[in-house]
């Protein structure tokens, strides 16, 4: 196009913002949030022959094994996605989206990861994802809204994707003992009982965050008087309790309590090696899949606590300034299909509870989902529903994971 006068030049300025702003924002880069705009259909088109980068939590090798094994070559075979996965916590993810943040790099190099809790809330705060990709994607429709409008008590809006649902737990070996703790109040009694045959993973281990946080709700009354928003004052004036009820466990730990498991891995494998009798999970399945691959006796079997069993739902979600949108969005979606959630849901693959709601899902897929076996250790999908108590919000996490060092650690 050639431009003889000012008067011309005038007259096309408005079309040529406007075309530099389409071109912009359809492009791989994160810049904007332009593909938030385009039919799902045409996203799908788009994401053809690309990659993606999945940053997640690498440790736990059968999830790890599902990722890299079922998803990639799903991924591969139906989108023609090049799936990658980057094992890497989200706390050091969140420091990196940050750093490039600040350094203005408009187009990183991480498509989608795995996120929830006080990390997601960090990251929505300071602008480090995407949009509210979750409304374009068509699988949400069978997932219940109201269950994914918060996250540990902070609004989700669509900037996370929902891809699966933790409850706490704990295992023992029936074999051992037949008659589990019921409560704290027992589990105090049991621990005392048998020195030594007790502990914890170290905060801010995630496991060992969320058996603090059931002690809170054990010790001081219930999680409702915790639902809202981050109370410092509420915090601060019932602390004592938990701390008290701890410091009394302390002793009859595992190594007199000196020493904490650094993860839940640790705490496996000790009870795995019989070392401690009640192993603790916030994946209600996992004692299934230990069972079925051979690390557990068939005789291991889960309980919860009559106070209940902290629950909440893991997301994935898009980087500010993700370089293949496209392909990350479809892979969030096939994440979210029946298909690879029965896949996720089965013990033998992962045990990751299924966000899906069966009677939203085709008669087919109900029916699958109601055959699928969770074996012996788990216990039935409606005690745990019945069993089931909401987070908390992330502000009462990271005091508590700050607390617990200031008064566990001596």
């Amino acid at each position: 196009m050639r431009v003889k006068n000012r008067k011309q030049l005038a007259k096309w300025i408005p079309l040529l913002v406007l075309l530099a702003a389409v071109v912009g924002g359809c492009g791989q880069s994160g810049d904007t949030t332009a593909w938030l705009e385009k039919p799902y259909a045409e996203i799908e088109a788009a994401a053809e022959g690309s990659e993606v980068s999945f940053y997640m939590w690498g440790g736990d090798e059968r999830i790890n094994f599902w990722i890299d094994g079922y998803v990639a070559e799903s991924l591969k075979e139906n989108y023609n996605i090049s799936l990658t996965r980057v094992p890497m916590d989200a706390a050091v993810f969140i420091n990196k989206l940050l750093a490039e943040k600040e350094a203005g790099r408009s187009e990183g190099v991480i498509d989608l990861v795995w996120i929830n809790g006080e990390n997601f809330k960090r990251a929505k705060e300071k602008g480090l994802l995407y949009g509210a990709v979750a409304e374009k994607l068509p699988n949400l429709e069978f997932v219940p809204p109201e269950e994914i409008e918060y996250d540990f008590g902070y609004p989700v809006e669509g900037y996370e994707v929902p891809y699966g649902k933790a409850q706490f737990v704990f295992e023992y070996d029936s074999a051992e003992f037949e008659a589990p703790p019921r409560s704290f109040a027992d589990l105090e009694q049991w621990v005392r009982a048998h020195p030594g045959q007790f502990t914890y993973p170290q905060p801010p281990d995630f496991t060992g965050s969320a058996f603090v946080r059931q002690a809170l709700y054990a010790a001081t009354g219930g999680y409702e008087q915790y639902q809202g928003a981050y109370d410092e004052a509420l915090i601060k004036a019932n602390e004592d309790e938990l701390w008290a009820y701890l410091k009394t466990l302390q002793p009859y730990l595992w190594q007199q309590g000196r020493d904490y498991p650094q993860d839940k891995a640790r705490l496996d494998l000790l009870f795995e090696r019989g070392e401690v009798g009640i192993n603790m999970d916030y994946n209600p399945l996992d004692a299934s899949g230990k069972v079925l691959n051979g690390r557990y006796p068939e005789t291991v079997r889960t309980f919860v606590m009559e106070e209940g069993a902290i629950s909440n739902i893991h997301y994935v979600a898009l980087p500010f300034n993700a370089p293949h949108v496209p392909a990350a969005m479809v892979t969030a979606n096939f994440l979210l299909s029946p298909e690879a959630q029965l896949s996720k849901n089965n013990p033998e693959n992962w045990g990751d509870l299924t966000v899906l709601d069966p009677q939203r899902l085709p008669q087919e897929w109900q029916n699958r989902f109601g055959q699928l076996d969770l074996g012996p250790a788990a216990l039935p999908v409606e005690e745990l529903s019945a069993a089931a108590v909401p987070e908390i919000d992330s502000g009462y996490v990271e005091y508590l994971k700050k607390r617990w060092e200031e008064e566990l650690l001596q």
